[in-house]
This record gives C-alpha cells, sequence and structure tokens, in this order.
C-alpha cells in the first residue's frame, strides 16, 4: 500500500493549543499529503495561526465557516469536519483522519498506525491512546504525571479518528449527531472490520483538553456523554455497569453520575434515538455479552465471527449483512 493520508481537521478557537498540534504534524516521520484546517468561525488568533503554517506548508489548506455564535459540540464538530472534507476527492488517498487541534502527537504516530494496518488488512479505524496533563504538569511534555482517558481497546479515539478510506466510505462516514464517535465503530463490526486503538508508548498522544470535559465544565460534557449513549441505543443496565465503573475514575463519583444522570434524564424525557433498529439489536447483543463475558473476550469473539461478512472491495456504503447481527445464541432475550 501507499501511505498517502489526508486529516481533516475541525476547529475553533483553538488559539491556546492549535500551534502544538502543527507543529507535531509537521515533525510527523511520514508527514500527511493534505492537511485541510476547517475554522469554524474562530474570534481568537486562530485564523492568524493557520495563515502562518499554510504559507510555510504547501501541503496545508484552510476552509473557513463563518461564525456561528458558539461552539458546537457534537454534530457541530461533524458539520465542521464535512466542510472540509467535501472539498476533497479521495481518489489517491489510502487513509483519512479527522482530528482535532487540541493535541500533542509523538513523531512516528502515524506511521506506527499504517504499519499496523498494513500487517491486518481488517483494521479500518484506529487510533493511539489518548493521555491528559494532571494537576501539577506543565502539559509542556510528557515528562510530568499523565492520566489516561480510559478509551477501551475495541474503539479508535474521536479526537484522532484514523480510518482506511475504504472502510469509511463503506460505513457511510459519520453521523452528524451525539456519539457520532462511537457509532463509526460498531458500523465498521457490523462489516467485518475490526476498530481499535493501542496504549503503546510511541502510539500515546496528549490531549490539552480532556475528554467530556466541555468547554461549559465537567459535569456538563459527562451529561453530554451520557445523553449520547441514551441516542446510540444503549441499554439502561449496560449504561448503569458502565457509570458504576467510572466512579473510581478521575473526576471521581462525578463523571460516573454525570453520564449516568444524562442518560436517565434523556429517557425520561423520551428524546429520540438512533433510527436504525439493526444497529441497535447488533449494539445490545455486543453490550450483554460484554457484561456477561467481560469486553475483551466479547470483542474477540465478535470480530472472529464478524470475518465472515468482511468485503473490503464491495461497493459504498454498504449495508451490513444479515448475518452481522447475529451474535451468540447464548444472548439472553433482553437483549433482542
Amino acid at each position: 500500500m501507499n501511505r498517502r493520508y489526508i486529516i481533516v481537521a475541525p476547529c475553533r478557537n483553538e488559539a491556546r493549543f492549535m500551534r502544538r498540534t502543527l507543529d507535531s504534524l509537521v515533525a510527523q516521520t511520514i508527514p500527511p499529503a493534505l492537511l485541510v484546517v476547517v475554522d469554524d468561525g474562530s474570534t481568537d488568533d486562530t485564523p492568524k495561526i493557520l495563515a502562518e503554517y499554510a504559507a510555510k506548508h504547501e501541503w496545508i489548506r484552510v476552509v473557513k465557516r463563518p461564525d456561528r455564535g458558539t461552539r458546537s459540540v457534537g454534530p457541530g464538530v461533524i458539520e465542521a469536519f464535512y466542510a472540509g472534507f467535501d472539498t476533497v476527492n479521495l481518489d489517491g488517498f489510502d487513509y483519512v483522519c479527522k482530528l482535532d487541534l487540541d493535541l500533542v502527537l509523538p513523531p512516528g504516530y502515524f506511521e506506527g498506525l499504517m504499519k499496523r494496518m498494513e500487517a491486518e488488512p481488517r483494521i479500518g479505524t484506529c487510533s493511539g491512546k489518548a493521555y491528559y496533563p494532571g494537576p501539577a504538569n506543565s502539559a509542556k511534555d510528557f515528562a510530568g504525571e499523565l492520566i489516561s482517558e480510559g478509551i477501551g481497546d475495541e474503539v479508535s479515539v474521536g479526537a484522532s479518528k484514523f480510518f482506511r478510506v475504504s472502510c469509511f466510505q463503506q460505513i457511510g462516514g459519520f453521523v452528524r449527531q451525539v456519539m457520532w464517535d462511537g457509532i463509526d465503530c460498531h458500523h465498521c463490526r457490523m462489516r467485518g472490520w475490526i476498530a481499535c486503538s493501542w496504549d503503546d508508548p510511541e502510539l500515546r498522544f496528549m490531549h490539552l483538553r480532556p475528554m467530556g470535559t466541555s468547554h461549559q465544565g465537567i459535569w456538563t460534557g459527562r451529561k453530554r456523554h451520557g445523553y449520547g449513549q441514551y441516542f446510540m441505543g444503549t441499554s439502561l443496565a449496560y449504561m448503569s455497569a458502565s457509570a458504576i465503573y467510572r466512579l473510581a475514575r478521575p473526576p471521581l463519583i462525578v463523571g460516573g453520575l454525570a453520564i449516568w444522570w444524562g442518560y436517565v434524564a434523556s429517557m425520561v424525557a423520551r428524546k429520540p434515538r438512533y433510527d436504525d433498529p439493526p444497529f441497535r439489536r447488533f449494539l445490545r447483543r455486543y453490550q450483554w455479552a460484554s457484561l456477561l463475558r467481560g469486553k475483551a473476550a466479547a470483542v474477540r469473539a465478535l470480530n472472529e465471527r464478524q470475518a465472515s461478512v468482511w468485503s473490503p472491495g464491495a461497493a459504498h456504503p454498504v449495508p451490513p449483512p444479515r448475518q452481522a447481527t447475529e451474535i451468540a445464541s447464548s444472548t439472553p432475550a433482553a437483549a433482542r
């Protein structure tokens, strides 16, 4: 395979962090063939910084959007992503990445991802693991205390979604709604692809704005995650188990409670859910298997089973095969 990859990076008011991200992209052992940065109506020095880097590097292109007045996470980020993505012809690219501009990536990050994908052709999307600086860390480098964001091995991190182009096209891209970065990984597995992330030291990256903190605070960010789980189709049993697990992870107690409350409040309000019944059935059967057997064992068995439906050269987008929704016969009836 070639190693031509394109990065689409939506951003808004990232002047505080973006130089470090852009510098880490310039320093990559295999730099991107094209970086499209979407300035989503920034009002700080973001446009000035982008113009500076675009003048120095011909592979950096800037797309500007009008200011809508506020930061919009979830669907707003994906709308901004597609404002850049739709300007590009993917012919000639092997990989596509959605990237946040508040990260510090190690120099061999993208080369490491591509090597792993070349070794396992079924990997459709992947990433390294995200860490954020501890309270005593200046966030200048990896020398101080770093805290893992606790992302599971069965997903690629939303801040750095690296996709094989053929897989991204088969699943129809990102859903323009909350939990887009979870829905895509499940759609990959439905079609026989593997979604994963690795905690290898050479693939760890620093997230300067921790996942789920939100520009409105931790409580709001974690509540939004709970709503996202509800929208995606997660069951109350699985959400409760997940929230209990997160009680012991930073931020202690508050994070797990906020996620659970965001889910329950959405359920009580009967908010709309992702309108894809086969997807929701697939998701709940996988989640029940995770509760009964452990997530690692459930994912391993699922990936083995889904190998029979993998069709990398199929036209796109591809509806999931019928057998993709058939998990182990031991799945409890409540999951159906």
